[in-house]
C-alpha cells in the first residue's frame, strides 16, 4: 500500500536524511566525505523522487536502499565536477567554505575527483550494465560541456567575431547549458526509474523531464550570478547579443561596454530569463503529468518539483517563478 502523502518539502527533508546516512555508510575516504558535504542533493533528490513515483512507494526495503546507492553515485558525479570547475575557473569559495583545491592544492584536487569518478562507476558496476552505461554517458556529456565552456571563453568568442549570426552564439550557449548540467539531472531522473525496473517510454518521459528541469536550473543559477554581478564571457556575451538590436552578426563587447550594457538592459535580461525559466518548468511539469507515469501521490510531486527547485535558487535575489 502506498504510504502517507507527504508534501515536497517533507519529501525532500527525508530523503536528504536517507541519503546523507547511505553516504557515511557508503564512502569513507576523508576527502571524498568533505568535499561531498553541504550539497543540496538535488540530482539525487529528483531520481529519488522518479523512483517513487515508478514504485508508488511499494518498494521492498531492499530496493530503497538501492535506490539511495544510485544517489550516492550521481551526487559523486555531480561534486566531482564542481572540484574540476573550481580549478577551471579559479573559484576560492564552494558551498561557503573554501574550495579543496585551495586547501589541498591543484593536484590533489585532480586526483581527488578522479577517485570520486571511479569511486562512483563502481558503485554503478553493481547495478547493471544499463545503469553504468548510464554513468559512462552522463560523465562524458558534463566533460563535454565543460570542454565546449573553456573552448568558448578562450577560444570560440574570437574566433566567431563578427562572422557568425547571433543566433549561432545563443545556440551555443544553450548547448554548453545542455551538456554541462541539462544532461546530469536528466541522467538522475532516469536512474531513478531505472532502479524501479522501468524500460522503455517511461525512460524518455523521465529524461525529458529531468532535462528541462536541469535547463531552468542552470538558466536560474546564471541570473543569480548576473545580479550578483558575475559577468562570465560564455553568458554574457551571447546574452546580450539576444537581448540588443544590433543586426544579425554578432557584436563582441570590451569589460568596460559589458558592464554598462548589463546596466542598461538588466530589466530586458531578468524578464528575458525569467520568460525562458518558466517555459522549462512548464513543459517539465507537464511531462511530470504523463499518462505511462502510475497515478500516486509521488506523481503529484512531480508536477510540484520543478518551481519547488527553481524558486529556492531564486530566493537568493527574492525572485519567484
Amino acid at each position: 500500500m502506498e504510504s502517507k502523502a507527504l508534501s515536497l518539502k517533507e519529501f525532500d527533508e527525508n530523503a536528504r536524511g536517507d541519503l546523507e546516512k547511505k553516504i557515511a555508510d557508503m564512502i569513507s575516504d576523508k576527502n571524498i566525505v568533505t568535499i561531498l558535504s553541504g550539497g543540496k542533493r538535488l540530482r539525487p533528490l529528483l531520481a529519488h523522487l522518479a523512483f517513487k513515483a515508478c514504485t508508488k512507494g511499494n518498494e521492498s526495503s531492499f530496493e530503497y536502499q538501492r535506490a539511495l546507492e544510485g544517489g550516492v553515485v550521481i551526487e559523486l558525479a555531480h561534486t566531482a565536477s564542481l572540484v574540476h570547475d573550481d580549478i577551471i575557473d579559479n573559484d576560492n569559495k564552494r558551498r561557503g567554505k573554501t574550495s579543496f583545491h585551495v586547501k589541498k592544492g591543484v593536484a590533489n584536487a585532480i586526483l581527488t575527483g578522479h577517485k570520486m569518478i571511479s569511486t562512483g562507476f563502481d558503485i554503478a558496476l553493481h547495478h547493471g550494465k544499463e545503469f553504468a552505461k548510464l554513468y559512462v554517458d552522463s560523465w562524458n556529456e558534463v566533460v563535454n560541456g565543460e570542454i565546449d565552456e573553456v573552448n568558448f571563453n578562450n577560444d570560440d568568442l574570437k574566433r566567431l567575431k563578427e562572422t557568425s549570426l547571433k543566433s549561432q552564439i545563443f545556440k551555443a550557449y544553450e548547448k554548453i547549458i545542455d551538456f554541462k548540467t541539462a544532461a546530469l539531472f536528466s541522467s538522475a531522473c532516469r536512474a531513478g526509474a531505472l532502479q524501479a525496473n522501468m524500460s522503455g517510454d517511461i525512460l524518455k518521459v523521465f529524461s525529458d523531464y529531468g532535462r528541462e528541469i536541469g535547463f531552468a536550473y542552470q538558466l536560474a543559477d546564471d541570473l543569480v550570478d548576473l545580479e550578483n554581478g558575475e559577468m562570465i564571457d560564455s553568458v554574457i556575451v551571447p546574452l546580450l547579443n539576444k537581448i540588443e538590436n544590433n543586426g544579425s552578426k554578432i557584436k563582441m563587447f570590451g569589460k568596460r561596454e559589458i558592464k554598462k550594457k548589463f546596466r542598461d538592459n538588466k530589466e530586458k535580461i531578468k524578464e528575458f530569463y525569467i520568460k525562458e525559466i518558466k517555459k522549462h518548468i512548464i513543459k517539465a511539469e507537464e511531462l511530470g503529468k504523463s499518462n505511462l507515469i502510475p497515478p500516486s501521490s509521488y506523481k503529484i510531486l512531480l508536477s510540484e518539483a520543478p518551481s519547488y527547485i527553481i524558486n529556492r535558487m531564486l530566493n537568493e535575489i527574492n525572485v519567484s517563478v
